[in-house]
């Protein structure tokens, strides 16, 4: 095989391996657990809290209230348009994929290009993983100090982020700042 189809298969592997891994990464769970602290009393942060989620379409689960613990579920739904650019690019390069083999194996015809026709199924595995029910999870904190609340929540860390947004004016909740310093 001359040099430049074996480079050129060489690289065609490596941009599907690439593809595998960017499905993985982009349904992989990234739960996170992070404490806020809010001056205002615990009853109104909770009642807050509970609002918002609600809002968003978090529904009470259960809890436990000798643990000082509410539990909250939400279906969390893949993005169309991501699905359809991971099947445009599934596409694209499962076909250069058959274009390389046609190359190195001219007495394959044309069939290699057939290939092509998994590439929606990148969109597809991404719809099926990325679609799950999340938990979020809310913790009151006893402190030394008794002024204020801290909670400690454990969720996906992109609820946590928009809740530390949206919340952290009027219930003036404040966490160490890690989750939107972090480059993630």
């Amino acid at each position: 095989m001359p040099s430049p189809q074996t480079s050129t298969l060489l690289l065609t592997l490596l941009l599907g391996i690439g593809l595998i891994f960017f499905l993985r990464a982009a349904s992989k769970d990234r739960t996170t657990i992070v404490e806020v602290h809010s001056p205002r009393p615990p009853l109104e942060v909770l009642e807050g809290l509970d609002q918002w989620l609600k809002q968003r379409g978090w529904n009470r689960h259960g809890g436990d209230a000798d643990r000082c613990l509410l539990e909250y579920r939400g279906r969390v739904e893949s993005s169309s348009a991501l699905a359809i650019l991971l099947s445009v690019l599934g596409t694209v390069g499962a076909g250069s994929l058959g274009l390389v083999i046609r190359q190195v194996n001219p007495g394959l015809g044309w069939w290699p290009l057939f290939i092509a026709s998994l590439g929606p199924l990148a969109g597809l595995v991404y719809t099926r993983r990325a679609q799950r029910e999340e938990g979020l999870q809310i913790r009151l904190v006893e402190t030394e100090d008794s002024e204020g609340s801290t909670l400690r929540l454990q969720a996906h860390r992109d609820e946590l982020i928009a809740l530390e947004l949206a919340l952290g004016g009027p219930l003036q909740l404040a966490s160490d700042g890690a989750l939107l310093s972090s480059p993630i």
